[in-house]
């Protein structure tokens, strides 16, 4: 039972020396984790006691932050666009009152993470004490459908954390050195994201991601072994579909399909 997934990617990185030329290193898991909800707060797949987040660990070096926070931010907007959520909105979180590490080290994480939105996006928000106790974050938040809002993804720089549990890297100098540490997600929680989806959609999903692709129906009994042939034709082709061969009307058989928001 885990309230989060980072202290098993620093022991992960831990279970091995590593050298400079090495990085960066990325780990990335689908990790279950556990929040004690109140009951009265629990809704649908949106607020769960467990779930389920995409989280990936990125250790690298200092000079390779600007790189790799890009690289985050650009997966995370293209993961949003193939899902047709074109209004993103980006926040970048500083420094809450309970936090872990020095000044200096969250200076140059919030400035890191800035540079690297200054690169890759025109518009973002500064959201004031808002960030993780151990690094400043860059959110995601998305719109769906019914115009609102909700925070998915999420982009973190962690100073503090490869110090706490004291990872270094061996560097051209010969000597340890410690590394950087950038927590990403994309979906959040996987549940919550699929139940943004199934309204957004209104249950009737893109082609590529609905579970039942095509529907094949027949007009009447003696069409049956044409219409096996088509549906065997398309499994073979890796498509997701299945059969009406039913002696209803053909209109009703597409009305019911319809409902279930079969193509």
């Amino acid at each position: 039972v885990k309230p989060m997934n980072c202290p098993g990617g620093l022991l992960v990185y831990k279970a091995t020396q590593h050298s400079y030329k090495e990085f960066p290193i990325k780990v990335a898991e689908l990790g279950q984790v556990h929040r004690h909800e109140l009951s009265g707060v629990l809704h649908g797949l949106f607020r769960v006691k467990t779930f389920t987040i995409d989280d990936a660990h990125i250790f690298c070096l200092e000079e390779q932050i600007l790189e790799e926070v890009s690289k985050a931010i650009k997966l995370i907007l293209k993961i949003y666009k193939t899902f047709h959520f074109e209004d993103v909105s980006l926040e970048l979180s500083t420094r809450p009152d309970k936090a872990m590490g020095s000044d200096a080290i969250w200076e140059k994480a919030t400035s890191a993470l800035q540079g690297a939105l200054d690169q890759t996006t025109t518009q973002y928000k500064i959201n004031e004490g808002d960030g993780a106790f151990y690094g400043p974050k860059i959110d995601f938040h998305i719109k769906d459908s019914l115009n609102r809002s909700w925070q998915c993804g999420t982009v973190q720089l962690d100073f503090s954390m490869p110090e706490r549990f004291e990872l270094e890297y061996i560097g051209q100098d010969g000597e340890a050195h410690r590394p950087v540490m950038i927590h990403r997600a994309a979906f959040g929680s996987i549940e919550r994201f699929l139940g943004i989806l199934i309204e957004h959609y209104a249950g009737f999903f893109p082609l590529w991601l609905a579970p039942i692709q095509v529907r094949v129906m027949t007009i009447s009994e003696k069409y049956e072994p044409f219409a096996k042939n088509i549906y065997d034709q398309l499994k073979r082709n890796n498509t997701r579909c299945d059969t009406d061969l039913r002696g209803e009307k053909i209109g009703y058989k597409i009305s019911q399909a319809e409902q279930l928001k079969i193509n």
